[in-house]
């Protein structure tokens, strides 16, 4: 199906209407000019239907069970467990039953056009699309084609994986049954939050991890979390390998670990990460992004694909997990906004070059300010620099930690148990970097980032006074332990 006819011109065409496409076309329409999106599957993309809302909508009921259960009066209220069937079909609304009737409204009111089909470039400015109504579709670009693919799962180096019928992240968040016995492979954010959500579903799960538990993160706010998935029954093996996977005859599975020991599960979920979504794309007979799984592109702070400037200006651009950068819903929606403003910018010829580092068009914080929550119970929140990374860029930090044991915490929870951390640039006197760990404190984090964005000296933050009782006033104990 289509909105418009074959062999069309716009000023924008987007390959990929997940919700970075979405945003980018939204952007272009803002500013005066045309666009159409180009998508093989559902409207919305995968955030929407195999991602972010189906996963939280799993995770969130467990959490605020458990919530309850910490707080005596609401405790002795709790007098069951989860309702499955209730959960499923919660979930299920946040998918809109996995239709996206919802979000193409919303497009064609948006005043965007819509193909459905799988596209690739064919020369600077040209799609070619393979309509699913069986239709050809040539596509041309007045100004830009944008990249707005997404990302697909990274499958570990496991002879005969690809053959059996094990769960992704897509089928582990549109399932419609838990699993008795549930085996994850891989301890980053995805294989963390649902092997928690599985658990308090009723499923035995048992995590297997190359490394540590999520561990970009700090050691200590990672602990914390670990120890949260041990208290749901979640069996965690660490720093393990998986030598080989087998299904067995009656559909479950055996996982033969380096030690020689095996684990059953009647479901396995392998979450090991993901990479952009750029096969099929026609980039390498445009010679760009290198060749097969390994693709990848160069991206300036516009979303411009290095190296793509045609004779009448530049043309490609790459958002989101296409991109590259930062595989986060979120920074891909600014990501995108930032890059349909440079469309804009560049077909008006207000914006010749790169733009102003923090201007409109500008994709700085990326650089500087990124944010992520891992959703599991406890939460971990954390934007900016680590400390190891602002060293590594050459910054002068230190480094100022405690435990969250304020009045907010623990009317919050009874042995509420948490941890935060900032990261001051020494020299300019600002926050580059903080970490917040425990119970609902992905409330916290955008405090942070504002702080980092606007570069708030901190003798200025000592003036930025938490109210009372409120989990915020760890930031008060951070400053007076920093010694303001």
């Amino acid at each position: 199906m289509s909105t418009q006819a074959v062999d069309s011109e716009y000023d924008v065409v987007v390959i990929g209407a997940g919700a970075v496409g979405e945003n980018v076309a939204a952007r272009v329409i803002e500013g005066g000019l045309t666009a159409v999106l180009i998508e093989a599957e559902l409207v919305g993309g995968e955030c929407s239907y195999w991602a972010c809302m189906p996963s939280k909508a799993l995770l969130r009921p467990g959490t605020a069970l458990h919530g309850a259960q910490g707080v005596p009066g609401a405790a002795e209220a709790v007098t069951r467990t989860l309702d499955v069937a209730a959960v499923l079909k919660r979930r299920d609304s946040f998918t809109s039953n996995w239709q996206d009737s919802g979000q193409v409204d919303w497009v064609e009111n948006t005043g965007i056009a819509l193909i459905r089909g799988h596209a690739w470039l064919t020369g600077a400015k040209t799609v070619e699309v393979a309509g699913l109504d069986g239709r050809t579709y040539t596509v041309t670009a007045r100004s830009a084609v944008v990249l707005a693919t997404g990302s697909t799962p990274t499958m570990p180096p496991l002879e005969g994986l690809s053959d059996l019928d094990v769960w992704g992240t897509r089928e582990a968040t549109s399932a419609q049954e838990i699993p008795k016995r549930l085996a994850v492979v891989g301890g980053g954010v995805a294989g963390s939050e649902l092997a928690q959500a599985f658990a308090r579903l009723g499923s035995r799960v048992t995590l297997v991890a190359r490394g540590g538990l999520l561990g970009s993160f700090a050691t200590e706010a990672s602990a914390l979390v670990a120890a949260g998935l041990k208290a749901d029954g979640v069996d965690l093996r660490l720093n393990t390998e998986i030598t080989h996977i087998a299904q067995n005859d009656d559909s479950s599975f055996t996982l033969t670990l380096g030690s020689g020991a095996e684990i059953q599960a009647d479901k396995v979920l392998v979450s090991t990460g993901r990479h952009p979504a750029l096969e099929g794309l026609g980039l390498e007979q445009l010679g760009l992004g290198g060749e097969g799984s390994t693709l990848s592109l160069a991206t300036d702070s516009t979303g411009l694909v290095q190296g793509t400037a045609a004779a009448d200006g530049p043309w490609l651009y790459a958002v989101g997990d296409a991109a590259g950068k930062v595989m986060l819903t979120h920074q891909g929606k600014y990501e995108a906004r930032a890059t349909g403003s440079a469309i804009a910018a560049r077909a008006k010829g207000t914006l010749s070059g790169e733009p102003e580092p923090w201007s409109r068009a500008a994709q700085s914080a990326n650089d500087h300010a990124v944010p992520s929550v891992v959703f599991t119970d406890p939460e971990l929140a954390s934007v900016g620099l680590s400390v190891a990374t602002a060293q590594e860029r050459g910054l002068n930090v230190s480094s100022v930690e405690l435990p969250i044991a304020v009045a907010g915490s623990s009317l919050h929870a009874d042995n509420y148990q948490g941890w935060a951390q900032l990261v001051v640039d020494e020299d300019r006197q600002v926050v580059v970097g903080a970490t917040f760990a425990g119970p609902d404190v992905a409330e916290l984090l955008h405090a942070a980032t504002i702080a980092i964005v606007g570069e708030v000296p901190m003798e200025r933050l000592w003036h930025a006074v938490p109210s009372y009782p409120t989990v915020s006033e760890v930031w008060l104990r951070l400053l007076e332990k920093y010694g303001l």
